[in-house]
C-alpha cells in the first residue's frame, strides 16, 4: 500500500516525516539510529483519553461515572486499541527491528496499540484537535458500543471477586508478578491467586496490562466452574 493509500485508509493526510516517526518502533530506531515513536505515543495516549471521555459524556447521558470509567477503560485498553489496529491492517506498515519482526511484532497487542496512539498524536500535531476528534471518534465508536452492553464485566477483577464472594470465597485477587526481556522490550507476567488457589495468568507490556489479562482469565475460569 502506498503512502497515499495509507492516508486514505487513516482518513487524514500526515506528512511523510511525521508518519515515518509514528510508525517507527524503538527496535528499528536502535538499529538505524533514528527517532522512534514513544514521545508521540505519550502524547497520543492523553489525547485519546480526553476525546473518549468527552464522547462518553456527550453520547451516553444516562451513564454513571462508574459506567463511563469502565467503558473508557475498555475502549482505550491495549486489547481494544490493538483490535482497531488490526482492522486497519496497521501491522504491515510498522517499522520494526529485525529481531522484533521475526518474533511476531507486527501482531503484538502492545506494539499495535502504541503505534495507534502515536498516529493519533501525529494527526493532532498536523491538524489540531477538531480533525483528531473526528478521526478518533470514528475509530472507537464500535468499541464504545460494545462496552455499553458488557456492563460490569469490563472490570474483570471486580467481576471475578463479586462472583467468588457470592460462592463463599473470601479475600481479593493477588498477583504474582515476573518479567523478562531487555529493558526496551520488557514482558510482564501476572499469575492471580485467591482463596488458597491459583487462577488465571496473563502477559503484557506493562504490569497493569498483565494483571488485567490475568483477571479476565480468572473470571472465565471461575464462571466455567460455577456454571457446571
Amino acid at each position: 500500500m502506498s503512502y497515499r493509500e495509507f492516508c486514505e485508509m487513516w482518513g487524514v493526510q500526515i506528512s511523510r516525516s511525521l508518519l515515518r516517526r509514528a510508525l517507527t518502533h524503538r527496535s528499528f530506531a536502535f538499529e538505524h539510529d533514528e527517532e522512534h515513536n514513544e514521545r508521540l505515543e505519550f502524547l497520543g495516549d492523553s489525547i485519546l483519553g480526553m476525546i473518549v471521555a468527552e464522547k462518553l459524556y456527550k453520547d451516553y447521558p444516562d451513564a454513571s461515572e462508574g459506567d463511563m470509567s469502565r467503558m473508557k477503560t475498555y475502549a482505550v485498553s491495549e486489547r481494544g486499541l490493538s483490535d482497531i489496529a488490526r482492522e486497519l491492517n496497521l501491522g504491515q506498515f510498522l517499522r520494526l527491528g529485525k529481531g522484533e519482526d521475526k518474533s511476531g511484532g507486527r501482531d503484538k497487542d502492545s506494539i499495535l496499540s502504541d503505534t495507534l496512539e502515536a498516529l493519533i498524536a501525529a494527526t493532532y500535531l498536523q491538524h489540531g484537535m477538531e480533525t483528531t476528534r473526528d478521526c478518533v471518534s470514528k475509530l472507537v465508536a464500535r468499541k464504545l458500543e460494545e462496552a455499553s452492553v458488557l456492563g460490569p464485566n469490563l472490570d474483570w477483577q471486580t467481576s471475578f471477586e463479586e462472583i467468588a464472594h457470592r460462592h463463599g470465597m473470601e479475600g481479593t485477587l493477588q498477583f504474582e508478578m515476573t518479567s523478562e526481556g531487555p529493558d526496551h522490550a520488557r514482558v510482564f507476567t501476572a499469575v492471580a491467586h485467591m482463596a488458597g488457589r491459583q487462577w488465571g495468568s496473563g502477559t503484557g507490556s506493562s504490569q497493569k496490562n498483565a494483571r488485567r489479562k490475568a483477571s479476565e482469565a480468572s473470571y472465565w475460569l471461575l464462571l466455567d466452574e460455577v456454571e457446571k
